[in-house]
C-alpha cells in the first residue's frame, strides 16, 4: 500500500514542540503539497491530497484499536505483554508511552483541515462534473470521525479547524473542547448534514480492496456524535439514511442483517457450521470502513495487530493479549437454540472447546496448549480469525444495526431495540411486536417512519421458511440459535413495577445491558469495546450510577483480581491524560 500512497504524494502536516498546544503540531510545511497556493484546483490536486489523508490513517490504526480494545473488558495481557500495553490495560499512560501520541491523530485533522480550507468545490472537469467535491465530503467526514476518536480517547482535546502551517500557528493557544463541544460543532456549525449523500471518491481498486473501503460514510459519523451527544432519535435517523443509501438512492434499497451465523449442525452437540466470518474478508458483505495495512512489515504502516494476537513463528509463538475470562464467561452464559425435529431445543452446557453457550467465541478464538515448534519446545497455540489480514476495520454491518438499537432503545423504545437483537427487524415484526405496546400517535409516526418492507427484510425462521426471502435476523441469533423462539432470551419484564413510564425507565436500563452483552459477543477483538463500554458509563453516570464503568473493567478476570489500581469511579481516570491537559 505504501507504495501507492507514498507515488502520488504526501501532506505531513503535524505539530512543534512548544510550551502551548505546539505539543501536537509538528509543522513541517515542505512536505505540505501546494502549501504556497490559495487553491487546490487541478484535478491531481485531488487525488495527491486525499490519498495524502489516508496515508495519515493509516498511522493510528493500530493505536486507534488498541485504546479500544485493550482498556475493555474482552482481552487481558500475557507474561510477554510489553510495558506499554500492559500500561493500557491498567489505565496507567503516562506521557511516553508508544501509544499515547495524540499528534498523529492531528496530522491527519490537519490535513483535513488544510484540504477543506483550500479545495475549489465550484470547478467541473468537461464532462460537467465536480472536481472535488467528493473529496471535500470525504474530508470533512475523516476530520469529524478523528476528532471523535481523539476526545473519547482524552476527553478534552486542542480544537482546530484552520490548518498548521507555521511554527506561529503552532504556538497560539486553542480552545479545548470536550465530547460534548466536539459533537456540537460537527452537528450544528460544519455542514455535515448537507453533504450526506455525497458518494465516495472513486480510485478503483487498490492492492485487491476496492477504494470506496477507505470512506467514511457521513450518516455513521453523524449517527456517532448523535449517539454520544445524547440527540438519540436523530442518531437512529441518521444510521436509518445509511441503510436507505448504502446500496442506493431508489426505493429498491435494503440493507438486511444477512444470516451468517455459527451453528450446531444437529443435536449431537459434535460439529458446528460457520458462515459467520465470512463476511470480515477483505471486501466481504459485512465491511463498511476500513484502514488499510502495508503488506511488508519492512514498509511503512504494517498492522502490528497479527502479531500482538496470533502465535507464528514471527513472535516466538508468544502472544501479547488474550481472551479474558469476562468473554469466556459471558459466552458460556447464553444458552444456545437449536431447531430440531420440528421443535426448538437446548445446547447442553459443559461442552468443550468453548462450545458452551454463544458460539461466536469458538468460531473466532482458537487456543491449543502443548503445540510443539520446529525446534521441538512446546507453546500455546493461539489464533483470532478477526485478524487474520492487515487492515484494521472501524464501521461493518451489524455495528450500524447494534448503534440504531441502542439509540431507538434511549429514545423511549426498548421493545424495538430488543426486536433487533431477537427477531431483526421488518414491517411485521414491528407492528405485531412493537405497536401493539407504543401505542400514542407520536410512537405510531416514529415507529412507522422506519420502513423495513415484509418483501425485502424476510426474517429468518425455520418454522416459516418455505417461500420467502430470508435475509434478516435477530443480532443474537448470529451465535446462539433462533432467539426469536428462546424462552431464555426475552423482553425484560417485571410485574412488580405497576408505573408504565417507570417499567419503561426500567426496561431501557435492561435492554441496555443487554445491547451491551450483545456487543461483546459480536464484536469481540475488534476495538470497540472500550468506547462503547464509556458511552453507556457516561449517561449511567449522570443518572447516578457512578461505578458502571470500574464493575465492567474490573470483572475482566472473572471476577479475580485484575491488578488495576486507578479509581475508575473518577471519570479523569477514564481519558488518557497528556502534559498541559485542562482536567475534564
Amino acid at each position: 500500500m505504501k507504495k501507492y500512497i507514498l507515488g502520488l504524494g504526501l501532506l505531513s502536516m503535524a505539530m512543534v514542540s512548544t510550551t502551548s498546544c505546539s505539543d501536537f503540531f509538528e509543522t513541517e510545511s515542505t512536505h505540505v503539497i501546494y502549501a504556497n497556493k490559495s487553491h487546490l484546483n487541478v484535478a491531481s490536486d485531488t487525488i495527491y491530497s486525499m490519498i495524502g489523508i489516508l496515508n495519515r490513517l493509516q498511522a493510528i490504526g493500530d493505536r486507534t484499536y488498541l485504546l479500544g480494545e485493550v482498556r475493555g473488558d474482552l482481552m487481558d495481557v500475557t507474561e510477554n505483554t510489553s510495558s506499554d500495553l500492559r500500561d493500557i490495560a491498567m489505565f496507567n499512560v503516562g506521557d511516553d508511552n508508544m501509544y499515547n501520541v495524540p499528534r498523529d491523530y492531528y496530522a491527519v485533522i490537519n490535513n483535513c483541515n488544510y484540504y477543506i480550507a483550500n479545495a475549489d468545490t465550484t470547478l467541473k472537469n468537461n464532462r460537467n462534473q465536480y472536481l472535488f467535491r467528493a473529496e471535500f465530503a470525504a474530508a470533512k467526514a475523516i476530520r469529524a470521525w478523528t476528532y471523535l476518536q481523539l476526545v473519547t480517547t482524552y476527553g478534552r482535546v486542542p480544537f482546530v479547524t484552520e490548518p498548521i502551517l507555521t511554527k506561529e500557528d503552532a504556538e497560539k493557544d486553542y480552545p479545548m473542547y470536550d465530547i460534548n463541544q466536539v459533537c456540537d460543532y460537527f452537528l450544528n456549525e460544519d455542514g455535515l448534514y448537507d453533504l450526506i449523500e455525497t458518494e465516495y471518491p472513486k480510485y478503483g481498486v487498490i492492492k485487491s480492496q476496492a477504494s470506496s473501503f477507505f470512506f467514511i460514510p457521513m450518516a455513521l459519523v453523524l449517527g456517532d456524535m448523535n449517539l454520544w451527544k445524547g440527540n438519540y432519535l436523530m442518531a437512529a435517523q441518521c444510521y436509518y439514511i445509511y441503510m436507505r443509501l448504502v446500496n442506493g438512492r431508489s426505493n429498491i434499497a435494503y440493507f438486511p442483517t444477512g444470516i451468517q451465523r455459527v451453528q450446531w449442525m444437529d443435536n449431537s452437540w459434535e460439529g458446528i457450521s460457520s458462515s459467520y466470518l465470512s463476511g470480515f474478508q477483505t471486501g466481504g458483505s459485512e465491511i463498511i470502513f476500513s484502514i488499510p495495512g502495508d503488506s511488508i512489515p519492512s514498509e511503512g504502516y504494517y498492522s502490528q495487530l497479527r502479531s500482538l494476537m496470533n502465535s507464528s513463528a514471527d513472535n516466538n509463538y508468544k502472544v501479547s493479549l488474550t481472551p479474558s475470562k469476562a468473554i469466556i464467561n459471558l459466552s458460556a452464559a447464553q444458552t444456545y437454540c437449536l431447531y430440531n425435529a420440528n421443535t426448538y431445543i437446548y445446547a447442553p452446557k459443559n461442552l468443550p472447546d468453548y462450545y458452551n453457550g454463544d458460539l461466536r467465541l469458538a468460531a473466532t478464538w482458537s487456543k491449543r496448549d502443548n503445540k510443539v515448534n520446529d525446534a521441538g519446545e512446546r507453546y500455546t497455540d493461539q489464533t483470532i480469525y478477526k485478524l487474520t489480514n492487515g487492515n484494521i476495520r472501524m464501521y461493518r454491518r451489524q455495528l450500524v444495526y447494534l448503534r440504531f438499537a441502542e439509540a431507538m432503545n434511549r429514545a423511549g423504545y426498548p421493545r424495538y431495540a430488543y426486536q433487533i437483537l431477537s427477531s431483526g427487524l421488518n414491517n411485521k415484526i414491528v407492528s405485531d411486536s412493537v405497536l401493539s405496546v407504543y401505542r400514542s400517535e407520536r410512537d405510531s409516526i416514529v415507529l412507522t417512519h422506519f420502513d423495513f418492507p415484509n418483501t425485502r427484510y424476510g426474517i429468518y425462521d425455520p418454522s416459516f421458511l418455505s417461500g420467502t426471502n430470508t435475509n434478516t435476523q435477530g443480532i443474537h441469533s448470529r451465535g446462539s440459535g433462533y432467539s426469536m423462539h428462546n424462552e431464555y432470551y426475552r423482553m425484560p419484564m417485571d410485574t412488580t413495577i405497576t408505573d408504565s413510564l417507570a417499567h419503561i425507565k426500567w426496561q431501557i436500563e435492561q435492554v441496555e445491558n443487554m445491547i451491551v452483552d450483545e456487543e461483546a459477543l459480536e464484536f469481540a477483538f475488534e476495538g470497540y469495546r472500550y468506547s462503547d463500554l464509556l458511552r453507556v458509563a457516561l449517561r449511567r453516570y449522570n443518572e447516578g450510577e457512578i461505578d458502571y464503568l470500574e464493575k465492567k473493567i474490573k470483572n475482566r478476570r472473572g471476577g479475580e483480581d485484575t491488578g488495576i489500581t486507578v479509581d475508575l469511579t473518577d471519570k479523569h481516570n477514564w481519558f488518557l491524560h497528556w502534559k498541559g491537559q485542562i482536567g475534564y
